[in-house]
């Protein structure tokens, strides 16, 4: 007779409570937890002590709520298992759901000013004039996490790469490059570097930077990809508006590394990149397409030619 663990036994921890775990730690609360899922306090607090109980260690501290040691290991693998577990949840749905008279799609905002989305939805429409479209932005994180969970059917992503290297994605998602174009440092005039003909990155390491996590790459990504230390940030812009932050660093304020697509302005001071080899690349996300939906016409339409 063969014996076989029950489901129960191999996987105690169930994902209704690594839910309730993650709500609890990003909130600081188990009040604005049980507010946030519809249960009572007391609930939240039971099903924190029954996760406790099963994996045999504290995971928040009370007084504040903050995660342990243990309970931010456990918050590292928590966040990516419900997303996945998201995921397969949209993926079935978009598989099995009538087809849609409604699209919704987002972009990071230089995906969005330098894709060929806009002529891309102008084909769409003609194709299908009765079609709803709405198209928003947010921040790569944002749109890669809507497009998992099923709240967006396409999803435009960009940062910075090595020259034909794909940008890490969802492994829920399937990713489509759609450009790549070379990069540029936006500079005051009177910078001592403004009349160059080409910069290597590694040469900007200790200048005053912008971090602009709304619309540029992190400084870390170009700390990386340089292969030094130094980009701090010097100014900190929270906005998503590309002009309002070309603006700023033609200003003096510090310096930020944009595809040059993207510097269509005139008046400023914008130096290629040559070292390392880095561009910006756009990618097309999106989940299970069904053939002949909205999304998918729009996929190909987006899709790279030759």
């Amino acid at each position: 007779m063969v014996s076989c663990t029950s489901i129960s036994d191999a996987y105690p921890v169930e994902a209704q409570l690594l839910k309730t775990f993650v709500a609890v730690a990003r909130l600081g609360s188990f009040s604005a937890a049980a507010i946030e899922l519809g249960y009572t306090q007391a609930a939240i607090s039971q099903q924190i002590a029954a996760l406790e109980s099963d994996l045999k260690v504290p995971l928040l501290n009370r007084r504040p709520v903050t995660p342990t040691e243990a309970g931010a290991r456990l918050l590292e693998h928590a966040e990516p298992i419900l997303l996945r577990l998201d995921a397969a949840r949209a993926d079935v749905t978009r598989m099995t759901r009538p087809p849609s008279a409604a699209l919704i799609v987002s972009a990071t905002p230089l995906a969005a000013g330098t894709s060929p989305l806009p002529l891309a939805l102008s084909a769409l429409r003609r194709r299908m004039p009765r079609l709803d479209v709405t198209v928003g932005t947010g921040t790569r994180a944002q749109v890669l996490t809507a497009v998992a969970r099923g709240d967006l059917d396409l999803g435009l992503t960009d940062g910075l790469a090595a020259r034909g290297d794909p940008l890490p994605e969802f492994a829920s998602l399937t990713a489509v490059g759609i450009s790549q174009v070379g990069v540029a440092v936006v500079l005051a005039r009177d910078h001592p570097l403004a009349g160059r003909a080409s910069l290597r990155l590694t040469d900007l390491a200790d200048a005053r930077w912008i971090e602009a996590p709304g619309v540029a790459a992190p400084l870390s990504e170009i700390r990386r990809l340089a292969g030094v230390e130094g980009f701090r940030p010097a100014f900190r812009y929270d906005g998503s508006d590309t002009l309002s932050l070309i603006g700023l660093a033609a200003a003096g304020h510090g310096l930020v590394l944009l595809p040059e697509t993207a510097l269509t302005v005139t008046g400023i001071s914008a130096v290629p990149v040559t070292t390392p080899r880095v561009v910006h690349r756009v990618e097309l996300v999106h989940g299970t397409l069904r053939a002949g939906s909205p999304a998918a016409d729009l996929a190909d339409l987006l899709a790279p030619r030759g």
